[in-house]
């Protein structure tokens, strides 16, 4: 569950995000814990970018065991059960996604975390997508102080 005491961070990225992306995103969550103070981390579970960020804070735990990942699910439990996986702390099902379409279930549950989540580490740079939609929408809120976006950059890699 998503905690208002602590500081809390969001995932979004590119399914087809490249493996050499790994150690950058690592720094980053290790910046995210130290210098922030982010203490729970919530990921999807849909892709590439998805599966590196678990990665990076499934790491970052070996050194930082206050810090919390919990696995998002846009899916509603009881209709897709998901026991918790390995190395995460728990689930985590917005509230109010029950009556959202499956086909957008996902960017409605993306766009949720972003609107309550305190940080969001994002590996969006394609022009059509929608991690790049939120990643803009997400740069507007930040604009309004309501959270601190870091965008991993995609050329240097």
């Amino acid at each position: 569950m998503i905690s208002v005491s602590q500081k809390s961070c969001f995932f979004i990225g590119h399914r087809e995000t490249p493996e050499e992306i790994y150690p950058v995103l690592c720094a980053a969550v290790e910046e995210h814990i130290v210098r922030y103070g982010v203490t729970e981390f919530i990921v999807g579970r849909y892709g590439c970018f998805d599966g590196l960020a678990a990665k990076a804070v499934k790491t970052a735990k070996q050194t930082h065991p206050e810090v919390e990942l919990t696995l998002l699910l846009p899916y509603h439990p009881a209709e897709r059960p998901i026991p918790v996986p390995d190395g995460f702390d728990s689930t985590y099902y917005p509230p109010g996604m029950e009556n959202v379409p499956r086909k957008v279930a996902i960017v409605r549950a993306n766009r949720y975390m972003v609107d309550h989540t305190d940080f969001l580490i994002a590996y969006a740079w394609h022009p059509a997508s929608n991690a790049r939609d939120l990643l803009e929408y997400a740069r507007k809120r930040e604009g309004k102080g309501l959270i601190h976006v870091t965008a991993l950059p995609h050329n240097d890699l």
